[in-house]
Formats: structure tokens, sequence, C-alpha cells
């Protein structure tokens, strides 16, 4: 009898324990939704409501899209964000899976633990103070690399930030203030192979590279991709690194270099909203487009 009456209890605290659970996790849940649509969906579709009307309300088709893509600016700067894209990504594929490899290598050791304190610096800079640390960095007069910089052929600061040499520019800035943290993510990852196959791979005689070129990469693809898809659609967004360093190179680098400083010029200099509407939903189109070609092609949501 008492055993039943132990077994009924246990029963009936269950199902009370797992509706606590259940309410727990739908209020995290609600937290976000709510965030989410007060923050990103309502301002997304207030967007979208703009990039189809005038300034009176009235409702114009893709005008507004014909009219910024008519702009003698914006191929420009299409072309510009295209270029710096390729830079980026690739930066960040290659260099961030490399040291992060390094890094689980020397995890170990007292080199593994000066990295890992090394990775996290830049990103104690906020994007636009990292921008001004590179601004003095580059101007070969105060730099304190101003001798690296005169055996690269530059001399002053508008040598450094000629146009063509923007792409690399911001590539650069871009990886030291925001690598460090996706190094840290691969590192985790990398944590997360099961000893037994890397145990397997060293008794099949896979060396250091063998192991990470056919075990350790191939398991860090759905990360890689994650990875892509956060970076393209923020280097998509290009903005404090152009803007910044137009005002430092007065007019050297433009205003219109990025989408996103077009987008500016359209709703604060020439007070046209909704042209700048129009841009804005034309880089949600080609991020949300990006997002999905790459979660198709790479079967994000596979199971494993």
């Amino acid at each position: 009898m008492t055993l039943t009456h132990t077994s009924a209890g246990s029963a009936a605290r269950r199902p009370r324990g797992a509706a606590r659970q259940s309410r727990a996790g739908m209020a995290f849940v609600a937290a976000y939704v709510i965030l989410l649509i007060a923050f990103g969906v309502l301002p997304t579709a207030y967007a979208v409501y703009f990039a189809f009307t005038d300034a009176g309300g009235t409702f114009t088709g893709i005008s507004n899209f014909l009219t910024t893509g008519h702009d003698f600016r914006f191929m420009g700067a299409v072309s510009h964000i295209a270029v710096y894209l390729v830079f980026w990504l690739a930066s960040l594929v290659v260099f961030v899976v490399g040291l992060a490899l390094l890094l689980h290598r020397l995890a170990s050791g007292t080199a593994g633990k000066a990295l890992r304190f090394l990775y996290y610096i830049p990103g104690a800079l906020a994007g636009a103070a990292s921008v001004l640390v590179w601004l003095f960095m580059l101007d070969p007069t105060v730099s304190p690399v101003s001798s690296l910089l005169s055996a690269l052929g530059f001399h002053t600061f508008g040598e450094v930030i000629a146009p063509g040499n923007l792409p690399v520019l911001f590539t650069i800035i871009a990886f030291w203030t925001g690598a460090g943290g996706w190094i840290v993510v691969m590192y985790g990852a990398l944590n997360n192979i099961p000893t037994d196959v890397m145990e397997a791979a060293r008794i099949d005689g896979a060396n250091a590279w063998q192991t990470a070129w056919r075990v350790q990469i191939p398991m860090l693809r759905k990360w890689i991709v994650y990875m892509v898809i956060l970076a393209f659609a923020g280097g998509a967004q290009l903005f404090v690194e152009p803007q910044l360093l137009s005002l430092a190179s007065v007019g050297v680098a433009g205003r219109d270099y990025s989408l996103n400083q077009l987008t500016y010029d359209f709703a604060f200099q020439m007070n046209n909203i909704n042209g700048a509407a129009a841009v804005s939903v034309e880089l949600l189109v080609v991020s949300v487009s990006a997002a999905a070609v790459f979660v198709a092609r790479s079967g994000f949501f596979d199971a494993e």
C-alpha cells in the first residue's frame, strides 16, 4: 500500500513540475518574442510601408526603388560592399578557423591561455572607438608602426586610405573588432567534438593537418555557415568605418562608400525618407536571401 501511494504521489508531482517548467520556458520565450516584435518586426514593417509610399502616404509601387537604383552613387556603393564582403568573409573563414584550431591545439599550455586573453582585448572596444584607434594607427605621422607603413610605400594618411585600399582597411578593422568573439565560438565548438573521434583519427595515423582538414573542419561546418550568415548581414550594413573615415579624411573617403551611408544621405541630407527605406528593404531582402541560400546548400538544419 505504501508503495502504491508513493508511486501515485510521484506521478502527481511530475506533471505539476513539468507544467512549471513549461510555464517558465514560455515566459522566457514570450519576453524574447515581445522584444523581437517591438524592435525587429514592427520597425521592419514600418520601413516596408515607407518604401512603397511617398511622403504623403500614397502607394507608389516600386517608384522609390527605381529612384534610388538610378542614383549615380548606388551602383558604386553596391560594388564597394560586394568587394568588401569578399575580403571580409574570406578572412573570417580562413583566419578564424585557423586561429581557433591553433588555440585548441595550444589550449593546455601557457601560449594557449595568452592567446585566449589576447582574443578578448579588441572586443572590449566599441565599433566607433576601434575605428578611431585605427585612424591613429594608419596615420604615418603619428602611428607607432610608421616604419612599417613607410616600408610599404605609404608616407601620408591620404596614401594609406586611397580608395583602392579601403576594402582591405575595412576588413582589417572589422576583423580586429569582431573576429575574437568568433574564434571563441569556434574554440567552444572544437571542444564539443567527441574525444573518441579525435582518438580514432590519431590511431589511424592522421597528423595535425589531416585531423584538422578531414575531421575538425567538417564537424565545424554548421558553425562556419552560421558565422558567414551573420557576418554577411553585418558586412552588408557597413557604416561606422567609412563614415568616420570620411570625416577624418575630409572627403578622401566619400560619404557614399557604402549602401548604409547612401541611406543616411537619402534620409538626412536629401530628406527622402522613402528612398532611404527602399534601400534598407533591398539590404534586408539580399541578406535574407543570402542566408536562405547558405542554409539550404549547407544542410544547416539537417540532423547529424
